[in-house]
């Protein structure tokens, strides 16, 4: 937070925007709510929601791939779901993927 003061001098107000990850509520957060008090409200923590799927675009892609090809899928293999995975993904011309990677293991 220091280093975001110094390299923001010239504004008066920092947002900072948390994930809400469970971490962030951990004992450090007791640190970070006092170094805030010292420091005049000037920079201001605004946390997202824990969990929000209808604010996350990419949670609407998991859902279509979950209901067609990991919800009760009949594979033999995880190599048999990986390759359904990416045929499916491969048929969205926005959600194409490199598969090199996994053509090498």
């Amino acid at each position: 937070l220091d280093d975001l003061r110094r390299a923001f001098r010239q504004y008066k107000v920092i947002h900072v925007i948390c994930d809400n990850a469970a971490n962030h509520q951990s004992d450090r957060s007791l640190v970070v709510r006092a170094y805030l008090a010292e420091h005049g409200g000037r920079i201001r923590v605004h946390f997202l929601p824990k969990y929000a799927p209808d604010t996350n675009p990419i949670e609407r892609v998991w859902w279509r791939l979950h209901e067609a090809v990991t919800r009760n899928h009949r594979c033999d293999s995880l190599t048999h779901l990986i390759d359904m995975t990416f045929d499916w993904l491969e048929e969205r011309r926005f959600f194409r993927v490199q598969d090199a990677t996994y053509n090498a293991v």
